[in-house]
């Protein structure tokens, strides 16, 4: 499918025919195997990784609390889960303890297309906060999320509230699978796609997953851990 489609007469066209992809294979066995299978891999994976990085997690908020000792270690966002059900996404914090507030100064220097706000050079980021978004580490704290049930290890990127305000009913059906702390947008280029781009990997993901699939996404993960440019 076309990232030129999504704007045009298409779209519900484009949508009934990924539908018809998925709807009947949720209803199959093999489908209902695989969401349990999921929700296992989900549930020991994220407590095995909360117990192993422990340490990390010791030093990551000691040195968030040094660089600024006024803010929390954490912080949360509302974010926009299956079938636009709203939750608490919560991250270590990489930004100053004011940045919400100093967003809409900055929104005309959105350096991404579509419903997404993405800043390369964002001043509102810390010194720790530059590493721990560079590594992917500020995004640990979600598998609490994992275990909670309101993410998967795999799926789409949760947006944020406002930004499925400006989605079109073709851009909401990335909304119909639990959200991931990671996904086949993020190994595929993250921030150097489009949202367009983002959607359409999604959908992709919607339609192929599997244990396998998700697998691979998991084993490309450990490369974006490892120190991946992409993320901003």
């Amino acid at each position: 499918m076309g990232l030129s489609s999504r704007q045009s007469d298409g779209d519900v066209i484009l949508e009934r025919s990924l539908s018809a992809s998925i709807q009947p294979a949720e209803r199959t066995t093999n489908f209902s195997f695989y969401l349990m299978m999921k929700r296992v891999m989900d549930v020991i994976g994220a407590m095995l990784g909360l117990i192993f990085l422990i340490p990390l997690f010791i030093v990551i908020a000691i040195i968030i609390k040094i660089e600024d000792p006024s803010g929390p270690i954490f912080f949360y966002q509302v974010r926009v889960g299956k079938n636009e059900k709203s939750f608490r996404m919560y991250k270590f914090r990489s930004m100053v303890s004011n940045a919400e507030e100093l967003l809409d100064g900055l929104l005309e220097q959105n350096e991404v297309s579509g419903a997404m706000f993405k800043m390369k050079e964002d001043p509102r980021i810390t010194s720790v906060g530059k590493f721990i978004r560079r590594t992917s580490i500020d995004e640990l704290p979600q598998l609490w999320n994992v275990i909670r049930g309101d993410m998967s290890l795999v799926g789409p990127r949760p947006p944020l509230p406002r930004e499925v305000d400006e989605y079109t009913s073709y851009d909401k059906m990335r909304l119909r699978a639990t959200p991931g702390c990671t996904g086949l947008w993020q190994v595929s280029g993250r921030s150097q796609l489009s949202f367009n781009e983002m959607v359409e990997l999604d959908l992709m993901y919607i339609e192929q997953r599997s244990v396998a699939f998700d697998i691979k996404i998991i084993f490309k993960t450990v490369k974006v851990l490892l120190g991946s440019n992409d993320a901003f």
